[in-house]
């Protein structure tokens, strides 16, 4: 599948770039791109403006393939933190469901 990249402004996208970024993706997926790119090499300093744009670019995607790669480790950590860690194209880590119990065998000790 070919990927079409989108470069993030850098060193700190903000929330009044969301708008341009995302009708620009728009126009990438409405022009035939199967898979979105987006470029954070240049995201050096970023904040919630950051997070807010890249929240606000999956949910233009509507479910069509889109990533994000060069993060440094500060968006990184956004990232992870704010719950978007699969943009990165890596599974959230999630705690284990409440009351599920393993197997019992029936000499194990009571806890």
């Amino acid at each position: 599948m070919e990927t079409t990249r989108l470069v993030l402004p850098g060193p700190a996208p903000t929330a009044h770039d969301a708008a341009a970024l995302c009708a620009r993706l728009a126009r990438l997926y409405e022009d035939g791109a199967r898979a979105v790119e987006c470029d954070a090499r240049a995201v050096t300093a970023p904040g919630l403006g950051a997070v807010e744009v890249l929240a606000r670019l999956r949910l233009t995607a509507r479910g069509r393939p889109l990533r994000v790669t060069g993060a440094g480790p500060a968006l990184r950590a956004l990232l992870h933190l704010v719950g978007l860690v699969e943009l990165l194209g890596q599974p959230e880590e999630r705690e284990p469901a409440g009351r599920v119990e393993e197997g019992v065998e029936a000499d194990d000790p009571a806890l």
